[in-house]
């Protein structure tokens, strides 16, 4: 595929625009649903877009060279994510505000360094622990919600389910990118399985809602421009660039953006905390990022 940087940063900044007006979206429709049922319905809306782009792509038949192993693997990615991790995040929304955990779960990178030590062998050094430090601080100054010297307003199970999201992600992360299998097949598996997944237990819990316009649309919002295309806008992005570089540092704006919707639309006072908190867990993964090239 050839080079084109305009087109990889048309579609970088899609990804950018979308992702920074997800935690919005996922606080109105948790107005309508709860975790387990908002979940369902944007999974089943992901493993619907995937599956028309796969079909008028002509790659359906090459479900047919996977393996029993390949399923496997398909259906453990697909529990990690979308269906333990959204329901693990979506229920930190319930318990937060927007600004508290949309940045809290920000800190994946961080703690992938550290998983990379049992997973994938790999030695860290002193600067992780630094970079640990410096994102760690950055989510006590977002959890204390604008009170530096009387932390505690924020609910202590949602700040541990915002953090704990992004050791589930990071497992994701992990075994997706030794999985090297096409990535659209992959997300059509994993969302199909998660789909089958949270049905079941739904099932078993005996509580399916079926909400009105807003929340449906809500969870097809976040259906499409969460879990699904938008990631492969990304994919696309980071193809057409000459330098991954270039497009990934993009990622850092989505938060902040975020903090605009999140006032405009959900009515959020946002605190300095937030925002400086928020500096802090981004320095944190740049000087790791950086200090790992060096």
């Amino acid at each position: 595929m050839a080079y084109n940087q305009k087109k990889a940063f048309f579609y970088a900044g899609m990804a950018v625009f979308f992702w920074s007006t997800v935690a919005t979206v996922f606080k109105i429709a948790l107005r309508h649903l709860d975790p387990f049922n908002l979940v369902m319905y944007a999974s089943f809306t992901s493993f619907v877009a995937l599956f028309l782009i796969v079909l008028v792509k002509g790659k359906l038949g090459q479900l047919q060279t996977f393996t029993k192993k390949d399923f496997g693997n398909s259906m453990l990615l697909g529990f990690l994510s979308p269906f333990l991790y959204y329901i693990i995040l979506f229920r930190a929304y319930s318990l937060l505000p927007a600004q508290v955990a949309q940045p809290l779960n920000m800190i994946w990178p961080i703690v992938l360094v550290f998983l990379s030590i049992p997973f994938l062998k790999q030695k860290i050094g002193i600067s992780s622990f630094i970079a640990l430090f410096i994102s760690f601080a950055g989510v006590f100054l977002i959890s204390s919600q604008g009170d530096v010297f009387h932390p505690g307003k924020s609910d202590p199970f949602g700040v541990l389910l915002a953090v704990g999201s992004s050791l589930i992600w990071s497992l994701f992360f992990i075994f997706n990118v030794r999985d090297k299998r096409d990535e659209e097949l992959k997300l059509l598996l994993n969302f199909f399985f998660s789909t089958v997944f949270i049905v079941l237990l739904n099932m078993v819990r005996g509580n399916f809602v079926i909400p009105g316009f807003e929340g449906i649309a809500a969870a097809i919002y976040i259906g499409l421009f969460e879990m699904g295309i938008t990631f492969l806008f990304w994919l696309k992005a980071m193809s057409l660039s000459k330098s991954s570089d270039k497009i990934s540092n993009l990622v850092y704006l989505a938060p902040f953006i975020s903090l605009i919707f999140i006032h405009y639309f959900l009515g959020e006072e946002i605190h300095r905390t937030t925002i400086f908190g928020l500096i802090l867990i981004i320095s944190g993964i740049i000087f790791q990022k950086v200090r790992s090239h060096n």
